[in-house]
């Protein structure tokens, strides 16, 4: 009778046994050997009644695997279309790099990883066997939501860290501040007026923008946007969208920089001006008189000098001798200067 008891109770661990065998979920990892090798794919005992199936393409070096290998696998469907339990050998090359790696950071230590979940105070995240936790207080500053986090590569700075728990603790803020902080020392110390920068349409405002270049916040004046009249920044920039821009001012006592989209414009005056041809005749009108000619304002926006040297050939006449203010004028363009914005003409008798 007691040997029958005991025979029970054998059989009964011997089945409780066999259910742990049996019982795999989803992401476990799992040591086995390669039983069948075919075309598709690989037979992988991982004990337990049921073999594993590893499919050709899960295994990077499936062609140099052969019957007998042992390595390890990661379940990635717990049945497949012929009833086995479906792993893959690369997802579990990856989980042992990924560890080994976590396993050699140190405190100060900078990594790469992808938040995987935002749980109440925190983002979550896995490196191999390890789990990593970015408190809130030390999570990007760039995000409000942090479940926008999520799916995103972060770079951050391990903070504390426990082997035997195989738990990290890191910081996405104290790593971007420290980037933050070597750009503006970058920025200020390369900065200068007349410099051509680029940056990012940050915010608009009735006013003006700010523009974000290089990490540093500067300064887009309404004035400085457009020759033309504009009631509003958005009739000309978009928020988020980069430009180029010249440095108009920099004041690095006070860390500002004022910034002109205009400068890297042809003001309506110079284009005018580029319009013109050296020796070309023009029809405009006398829109000033001065003490030594008087200026000239042609049909397309240009204007320039009329001196009383080319107006005349006569000594001691003077200017208003010679054309009246609104008079309809035809001359000729003998010297224009695109930068300085100057022209100089000769009167064309007619």
């Amino acid at each position: 009778m007691e040997e029958k008891r005991v025979d029970i109770e054998q059989k009964f661990d011997l089945e409780a046994i066999e259910k742990t065998f049996t019982s795999y979920k989803k992401g476990q990892m799992f040591d086995g050997v390669v039983l069948i090798k075919r075309q598709d794919g690989a037979i992988f005992n991982i004990g337990g009644k049921n073999d594993a199936f590893l499919p050709k393409e899960e295994a990077q070096d499936y062609d140099n695997i052969l019957i007998g290998d042992r390595f390890k696998v990661v379940i990635t469907k717990s049945k497949n279309e012929e009833g086995m339990i479906e792993v893959s050998k690369d997802l579990a090359d990856n989980q042992i790099l990924q560890t080994q790696n976590a396993s050699r950071l140190k405190l100060g230590s900078t990594f790469s990883f992808v938040p995987t979940a935002a749980v109440e105070d925190g983002l979550e995240s896995r490196m191999g066997q390890f789990q990593i936790f970015v408190p809130n207080s030390e999570i990007s500053n760039k995000f409000h939501d942090k479940r926008k986090c999520i799916g995103r590569q972060f770079d951050a700075v391990v903070t504390e860290i426990d082997k035997d728990e195989k738990r990290i603790v890191a910081s996405i803020k104290i790593l971007e501040e420290q980037i933050q902080k070597t750009n503006e020392e970058l920025f200020w110390n390369s900065i200068f007026i007349n410099k051509i920068v680029k940056g990012k349409i940050k915010k608009i405002m009735p006013y003006g923008a700010f523009v974000d270049v290089g990490g540093v916040d500067c300064f887009l004046h309404i004035s400085n946007i457009s020759y033309q009249h504009i009631s509003s920044p958005d009739q000309v920039i978009q928020e988020g969208q980069e430009y180029s821009f010249k440095v108009i001012e920099v004041d690095r006592e006070n860390k500002k920089v004022a910034l002109s989209l205009k400068a890297l414009q042809d003001s309506p005056k110079k284009a005018a001006i580029k319009m013109l041809q050296v020796g070309q005749a023009y029809d405009g009108i006398v829109v000033k008189i001065l003490k030594f000619g008087a200026i000239i304002k042609l049909e397309n926006g240009a204007s320039g000098l009329l001196h009383i040297k080319n107006a005349t050939e006569e000594n001691n006449r003077q200017i208003y001798e010679i054309v009246k203010l609104d008079q309809p004028v035809k001359v000729e363009v003998i010297d224009k200067d695109e930068q300085e914005e100057k022209v100089s003409f000769a009167l064309v008798r007619q």
